[in-house]
């Protein structure tokens, strides 16, 4: 099943392996796509994965940018940047989707001697500290609860950079709703202490996400792919787990795919293990249980083994992403059709001290025949 051949709405999909949303931090300092990441993101594609997800992308120039060199779609220079990347990506064979980031209370610091101000739902510091890797350090400061004025500010920054992705030639966009970041914070009864619409039960929590979706779904063409990433572990809190267990995703999943949503990606840290208690289901199998019959469900965490790998699809998930597997083997789909061995991942080599692009990441290895000769 790995190699089938599948669609994504009007997509047509060589195999069910895409690359994951990685944090790099190697954009210009006014948050313009570089050349350098647009060999890095080509170099995936010649690798054999059949569609790409960016890191984070900032969407708007009050509270979203999460770190310094991040890159950002609000200014026509980024929209241009970014549209050399989409470039070099099709040109190597594969469709290629921006994911739309506000680091809601998740930010590292920018800059880092002047903190910026942060939001969230509700003024609760997040757990964890920030991360060296990312240009953070120390406990993260309590961010300001979001206005009214706040959310639809953010809620049009979503949907500009929606905009400002079609217009650099992206296929689609992934709306970040996972590891803790703005709106993933929604769904959280920590996070999210709200008395207004949008906190409360399970309900009111996923509005203001679901509203993002169907404003950015009513906004972009119709050929355009918009999906969403959920996960219920955060970047400061890996254990955290939604108060109403599968509950609680039944109603996420059902909301966020009726506003529109064309995908669904679930990301865990095993993504083959169960999400809900020892007998549960993983979170892709709720999300595929919950969504509507239109909506593709893609699977993420500790897939880089291949019969990981196909145990997720085998248990019902449409499509798949790598991250660190692919960073170890950007090569990995034609690696694993040929039964070549795969290299093990290792986290000083790609992410130390700074999740900046390294020279040896620019090339595939000697061995991989590009899948565009």
């Amino acid at each position: 099943m790995l190699f089938d051949s599948t669609s994504l709405k009007e997509l047509q999909l060589d195999n069910r392996v895409g690359l994951a949303p990685m944090t790099r931090v190697s954009a210009t300092e006014d948050g313009r796509a570089t050349d350098r990441m647009a060999r890095y993101y080509a170099k995936f594609a010649e690798g054999g994965f059949s569609f790409l997800v960016t890191e984070g992308v900032y969407t708007d120039s009050a509270y979203s940018k999460g770190y310094l060199n991040q890159p950002g779609l609000v200014t026509p220079n980024q929209v241009d940047a970014w549209s050399t990347v989409v470039d070099a990506v099709h040109d190597a064979g594969a469709p290629i989707f921006a994911q739309l980031m506000h680091c809601g209370a998740q930010n590292q610091g920018i800059p880092p001697s002047e903190p910026q101000e942060t939001i969230a739902p509700s003024a609760v510091r997040p757990k964890g500290e920030k991360s060296e890797a990312y240009g953070g350090s120390g406990a993260y400061p309590v961010p300001e609860e979001a206005t009214r004025k706040d959310l639809e500010a953010a809620r049009e920054g979503f949907v500009a950079a929606a905009e400002n992705a079609a217009a650099a030639g992206f296929d689609g966009v992934e709306i970040h709703g996972a590891n803790g970041y703005f709106l993933n914070e929604f769904l959280s009864t920590r996070m999210n202490q709200r008395d207004d619409e949008y906190g409360g039960g399970p309900q009111a929590r996923v509005r203001y996400p679901a509203e993002v979706v169907a404003a950015i779904a009513d906004a972009v063409p119709e050929a355009f792919v918009v999906g969403i990433r959920v996960s219920q572990t955060m970047v400061t809190d890996t254990d955290h787990q939604w108060a109403e267990g599968e509950d609680a995703a039944a109603v996420f999943f059902e909301e966020l795919s009726g506003a529109g949503a064309d995908y669904v990606h679930t990301t865990e840290p095993d993504a083959t293990v169960s999400s809900f208690g020892e007998d549960g289901p993983t979170l892709a199998e709720s999300a595929l249980e919950h969504v509507t019959d239109d909506t593709v469900v893609i699977a993420n965490g500790g897939l880089g083994a291949p019969d990981a790998a196909r145990s997720a699809l085998e248990d019902g998930a449409d499509l798949l992403t790598l991250a660190t597997g692919a960073l170890a083997n950007p090569d990995w789909p034609t690696r694993t059709a040929r039964g070549d061995e795969l290299v093990e991942f290792d986290y000083r080599k790609y992410l130390r001290p700074k999740a900046t692009i390294s020279d040896h990441e620019l090339e595939l290895p000697n061995d991989t025949p590009s899948t565009t000769d």
